[in-house]
């Protein structure tokens, strides 16, 4: 499955661990991780996916795959800006937003309008369609809840 992981480009310490334990669960289950491929919680989810032998893809705003996080395995460059946030949306099954400011209310806000599950750890309380985790295990069972559906 496709875990696309959006949050805060930059982050306090505790939320970079929590995006890189979330990386390393998801990897460890075998999931692909796409994201926005820059710092934050998107470094940190890289970093997780790349420490449990995952693949992780970042899908840049900018036109230089130079400037993805140094624990990006796949970079591509859009020239989008942030409208590369509907691909990242548009490329996964499942959305995990960690933390996270308006880019990540937006993606959010897509995956909504698509019908994708969004679970939200620590992140916006915009709507009850949102599946509220407290934990990356708490997080890791409820998409592997909506393998099973």
């Amino acid at each position: 499955m496709t875990i696309a992981v959006i949050g805060a480009g930059k982050c306090e310490q505790k939320i970079y661990d929590l995006a890189r334990d979330a990386g390393r669960a998801l990897a460890q289950r075998g999931h692909r991780v796409i994201c926005g491929g820059l710092g934050g919680v998107m470094e940190a989810v890289c970093r997780g996916v790349r420490e449990a032998g995952g693949t992780s893809i970042g899908i840049l705003p900018g036109n230089d795959p130079g400037e993805a996080n140094a624990y990006v395995d796949i970079p591509i460059a859009t020239g989008m800006g942030i409208g590369r946030n509907i691909i990242i949306v548009r490329s996964a099954e499942v959305i995990l937003a960690i933390n996270g400011s308006y880019g990540t209310l937006s993606e959010i806000a897509y995956a909504l309008q698509l019908g994708k599950p969004v679970i939200g750890l620590q992140t916006w309380e915009v709507s009850e369609s949102i599946i509220r985790v407290d934990q990356v295990a708490d997080a890791m069972d409820a998409i592997g809840k909506l393998e099973v559906e």
